[in-house]
């Protein structure tokens, strides 16, 4: 062999190598998104099914290659050996090897069948959060405290009380999305005009994150959420600050950022703040307790005046193909370009919307 061929063997035996570890890498528990750390029944069920599905097909791999080593090994042509016996079927071999898949499929249909119907349960008495797609942002809507009639609505951050199940319907504005939160359950697709439906539940405290698991166009992979699990309490204190309007400003600063955001920025005519008359706009996400999240961008960036102040500057910087930087005018057109100044004054003025 020449050291051309064996530098190219050890080169691709490496490649291979390093692909395997980043595999196994991307398998380990303590990654924010793996799903070997599950945190709610919906996706330990799921893993669990995981674990029979995949230990059946190793019992498949381990039989049919086996068998084919087997016979490679057992009757592989010796120098001066003649030609085999020509032989056509097998009975007993083709009713086994008919036999054995099916079994082997009829024992992963039990656990799998048992799951489906276990996630497709729907509880009358529990919470129901209503989450809408977009592109490129998440909205999620949920029963007024005071009002059964009315909506409470937020973006990109879904609060949940811990230790209880919580009804998830899903629907879709505009393209095909889909719902994952790895650590409490599986994907679940958004389809425009077709609600689906799905439930979660949160057995420990923390912050789960979330993304659109199908392409949805360029900003796809920037389309994020978090899910917050807390306690009864805490949630019930949160939502009944969500259901107020948005707060009224003093400072000179953001009183100027209110009447930019309502006036030449026409921030107002896509985004709504529940209060304020002006602001009914549904394009973009609900901003009436922006600064009370603890990320915006839909999930790319923490909730600081640096990087609001990023994100006003330079949108499509922070995440390419976003509707605001396309089609806002302060964007698009240069005359309307906001100014540092009145960048301040906006930025003043989203920090107070708690």
């Amino acid at each position: 062999m020449s050291t051309f061929s064996r530098r190219s063997i050890r080169y691709l035996g490496v490649a291979l190598l390093v692909l395997l570890l980043a595999v196994l890498a991307g398998c380990t528990p303590e990654h924010s998104q793996s799903t070997f750390d599950t945190s709610g029944p919906v996706a330990e069920s799921q893993l669990l099914l995981f674990y029979w599905i995949f230990w059946a097909a190793l019992f498949v791999f381990v039989v049919v290659v086996g068998a084919l080593l087997y016979i490679v090994i057992r009757y592989r042509r010796r120098p001066g050996s003649a030609d085999p016996p020509q032989i056509h079927g097998h009975t007993r071999l083709e009713i086994g090897w008919t036999i054995l898949p099916a079994v082997v499929l009829a024992v992963v249909a039990v656990p799998t069948v048992k799951t489906i119907f276990y996630n497709a349960q729907h509880f009358p008495n529990a919470m129901t959060v209503d989450v809408v797609a977009h592109q490129w942002w998440w909205e999620f809507h949920y029963v007024h405290p005071e009002d059964p009639d009315r909506k409470v609505v937020t973006a990109n951050e879904l609060h949940i009380p811990v230790g209880e199940v919580v009804n998830v319907t899903l629907d879709s504005k505009d393209v095909l999305h889909s719902f994952w939160i790895p650590k409490l359950a599986g994907k679940v697709d958004l389809v425009p005009n077709n609600l689906n439906t799905m439930w979660i539940q949160a057995d420990e405290l923390g912050e789960y994150r979330g993304q659109c698991a199908e392409f949805c166009g360029v900003a796809h992979a920037n389309m994020r959420f978090r899910v917050i699990a807390e306690s009864k309490p805490d949630f019930d204190a949160w939502l009944a600050g969500q259901a107020r309007p948005a707060s009224e400003p003093v400072d000179p600063l953001a009183l100027e950022g209110r009447d930019l955001f309502v006036g030449r920025a026409l921030c107002n005519s896509c985004h709504t703040l529940a209060g304020e008359r002006r602001a009914r706009g549904t394009k973009g996400p609900n901003l009436t307790h922006l600064a009370s999240r603890r990320h915006i961008a839909a999930g790319l960036l923490e909730n600081t005046q640096a990087n609001l102040r990023r994100w006003l500057e330079d949108p499509d910087a922070v995440k390419p193909g976003n509707i605001m930087a396309e089609e806002a005018l302060i964007y698009t057109e240069p005359a309307r370009r906001l100014t540092e100044p009145e960048i301040s004054a906006l930025v003043s003025y989203l920090q107070t919307l708690k």
